[in-house]
């Protein structure tokens, strides 16, 4: 939408200047359209990253790693307004509040770690913390275990059928795992 505005500058602005559409509220001035072209550079880079490919949960850390750092460059580069520079401190902000979402879920861990590109190979590179990488590490093996070993006892609580053992609960998503399991033999 803004390259085509800016593409079409002219016809937006005798549209917008002509008193008999009512439209001289919408009318830009220079300043304005210089904010304009600004924003569009920095956008322009982010629409063309997420047409040409389809997201998935194993590209959202580095999508947000590549995002910061473009976020970055751009709040710190004088070519661009005190406005425009502000705006994309927020942005950042706002990108680093959720980034830090990422956290509190092993789902995206565990897309990393298993997808053939990245392994801990990415999280080494980017330099993250070595604890960071081994509780990635941590969780895509207890996941593995809560998934694909189980431990039978005897009889629990009267069934008859023999139950997976409760693991040491290292993860919510084990946890989750344990839980739907005990409930529906419970219930089953």
């Amino acid at each position: 939408m803004l390259e085509y505005a800016l593409n079409h500058r002219q016809a937006v602005d005798s549209v917008t200047q002509d008193r008999a559409l009512g439209l001289r509220k919408y009318e830009l001035d220079d300043d304005e359209w210089n904010l304009l072209e600004q924003l569009h550079d920095i956008l322009k880079d982010a629409t063309l990253y997420f047409s040409r490919a389809t997201p998935n949960l194993a590209t959202v850390i580095p999508t947000m790693d590549l995002i910061d750092e473009k976020l970055t460059t751009y709040s710190l580069n004088p070519k661009y307004s005190p406005a425009i520079c502000a705006t994309v401190g927020l942005a950042k902000r706002t990108l680093n509040w959720y980034y830090q979402l990422t956290d509190s879920t092993e789902v995206y861990r565990i897309a990393m770690v298993l997808h053939l590109q990245h392994k801990l190979t990415y999280f080494k590179k980017a330099n993250w913390e070595e604890g960071w990488i081994d509780t990635a590490k941590m969780i895509v093996q207890d996941a593995f275990k809560c998934s694909y070993t189980a431990e039978e006892t005897g009889d629990h609580d009267g069934l008859d059928e023999e139950v997976p053992k409760a693991k040491p609960v290292h993860n919510g998503l084990c946890y989750l795992r344990q839980l739907k399991l005990v409930t529906q033999i419970s219930l089953g």
